[in-house]
């Protein structure tokens, strides 16, 4: 599966290259806190693992990391000459700002400091060769967005958000921050979707329902699916066993292998990939229908 996408999307040109073995890095973004970005991350590395890909996971959520709790990670990454060797899990490579400071420490840097340990996580971390790196970003539209658009060439960004209008308002500023630094938008998904009841199978609406596709519709852009909320999906990011790798006949874990399909589709340029800027700036400057 993972040479099948190798001649894919190739990497935008004009910056220097610190992961010439990566081919394509793919930024998971939100437009605010409290979607579960992280857990769709660790999700969707573990199931394009599993599909075949070199996968790794780079957790630049350098304020709030959570990545190596989701993907069952308690041992930090060693060293070797000078660089170092990411931690691996599920056939993920990952590396983390919560294997380099303790626990309960709380990261008060400005801008310069946060360009500086980013960048050392891709020129000091051998990350070898992957066909996919995913980095888990910070929510909004804040240092660290700015300076990966600067570091490294992005395949393209994923938004994550949850059904409701309040949430989707957030989507469209991190949708147009990437289009500004001419990152492709590979598409939205849409978490916390919907509850079925493991008692009486009745369905529930918790966040409403079908925000992001509404968003997706109308910023012209690929919807790539729905992940519905449920406490297994919740278990296995508090437990490290992501519900992809924990229960892979699981509805839920189809969900998040039928994206991992999409993002693979889009990146080997079967799938449409999103707007030009000035496109994209002019939808976004118009409300989201509740209809």
């Amino acid at each position: 599966m993972a040479d099948e996408h190798a001649h894919g999307t190739q990497q935008p040109q004009g910056k220097d290259n610190l992961i010439p073995g990566v081919k394509h890095v793919v930024a998971i973004s939100s437009g605010k806190g409290g979607v579960g970005k992280s857990t769709v991350s660790s999700n969707l590395a573990c199931a394009l693992a599993l599909a075949g890909a070199k996968v790794g996971l780079l957790d630049a959520d350098l304020y709030g990391p959570n990545i190596p709790m989701m993907m069952g990670c308690t041992t930090g990454p060693e060293q070797k000459d000078g660089k170092i060797i990411p931690v691996e899990n599920y056939g993920v490579k990952l590396i983390s700002m919560a294997f380099l400071v303790p626990e309960e420490t709380a990261l008060v840097w400005r801008g310069p400091m946060v360009h500086q340990y980013l960048q050392a996580f891709f020129r000091d971390v051998l990350w070898g060769e992957l066909d996919y790196l995913l980095i888990d970003l910070p929510p909004g539209t804040g240092d660290v967005q700015l300076s990966l658009s600067q570091m490294v060439p992005l395949a393209g960004a994923i938004t994550v958000t949850t059904p409701q209008e309040v949430a989707l308002y957030d989507v469209r500023k991190g949708m147009a921050m990437f289009q500004k630094v001419n990152v492709p938008l590979l598409g939205i998904i849409e978490n916390m979707s919907h509850f079925v009841c493991g008692h009486c199978g009745e369905r529930t609406e918790i966040f409403s329902y079908g925000g992001g596709e509404r968003a997706a519709a109308k910023l012209d852009l690929p919807f790539l699916g729905r992940i519905p909320i449920d406490p297994a999906i919740r278990d296995g990011g508090d437990t490290g066993h992501p519900i992809v790798v924990a229960d892979p006949a699981s509805p839920q874990a189809e969900a998040f292998r039928d994206i991992a399909k999409k993002i693979m589709g889009a990146l080997s340029g079967t799938e449409k990939t999103g707007l030009s800027v000035d496109s994209l700036l002019k939808k976004i400057k118009q409300p989201f229908s509740t209809n």
